[in-house]
């Protein structure tokens, strides 16, 4: 599978795109970081990023699209940055039918340094490692686009599996509220059958009494 992973951000974004192959087996194809000046207009910013989203989605074809979920910060301009940035990513990848996930910086980093509190530097130091990078990718916004793309890999087919038990449990679920749904009925039926034949027996053993006293 080929992901394009991309650390989003409206001065730097970071993309890049890994390879993975049999078992946790991956392989970087290209890193790079996507810029737009910073005395632009916030429109054409966007459109700088989008330009270049749209040239490596293009030119690499990956499968899939890997995204930092964006959280907040103290910065609150920063965090608007991001999540715009985020969207344009995701709308681009919808255009041409890619899913898009979604990761938290700790699942990234726990997916490549084992610990989620991991800092940028270490993140750095694994994804060279893991990549057999002859040099570290910078600026770190590169590094986490790599790393991103290594999580969803090695993610990827857990969270599918995991989806599709929740809605194999959820399927099952249904069909036994469904029979237990279906079983009240019955009985509800059942009861009222017999409260009918009840009132009938009464009935027909009223109507003898009456004809013998005659």
């Amino acid at each position: 599978m080929r992901v394009l992973g991309v650390d989003p951000g409206l001065t730097r974004c970071g993309i890049g795109v890994v390879d993975g192959g049999p078992g946790r087996s991956v392989r970087c194809v290209d890193v790079g970081v996507i810029r737009s000046p910073v005395d632009a207009d916030l429109a054409h910013r966007l459109l700088a990023v989008a330009d270049g989203v749209e040239e490596w989605l293009d030119r690499h074809r990956p499968q899939v699209v890997a995204v930092e979920r964006v959280f907040s910060q103290h910065n609150v301009r920063t965090v608007m940055g991001t999540a715009q940035v985020s969207g344009i990513v995701a709308l681009a990848a919808a255009r041409r039918g890619l899913p898009v996930a979604f990761h938290t910086p700790s699942e990234v980093k726990a997916a490549v340094t084992g610990s989620g509190r991991a800092d940028k530097a270490q993140v750095t130091t694994m994804v060279t490692r893991l990549l057999q990078l002859a040099e570290a990718p910078r600026p770190a916004d590169a590094a986490d686009a790599l790393a991103l793309a290594v999580c969803h890999l090695w993610r990827g087919p857990m969270l599918a599996r995991m989806a599709e038990a929740e809605a194999r449990a959820a399927e099952l679920a249904r069909a036994h509220r469904a029979r237990l749904a279906d079983a009240e009925r019955r009985a509800r039926r059942g009861a009222d059958a017999g409260t009918g034949r009840a009132g009938a027996g009464r009935a027909g053993a009223g109507r003898a009494e009456a004809g013998g006293a005659g």
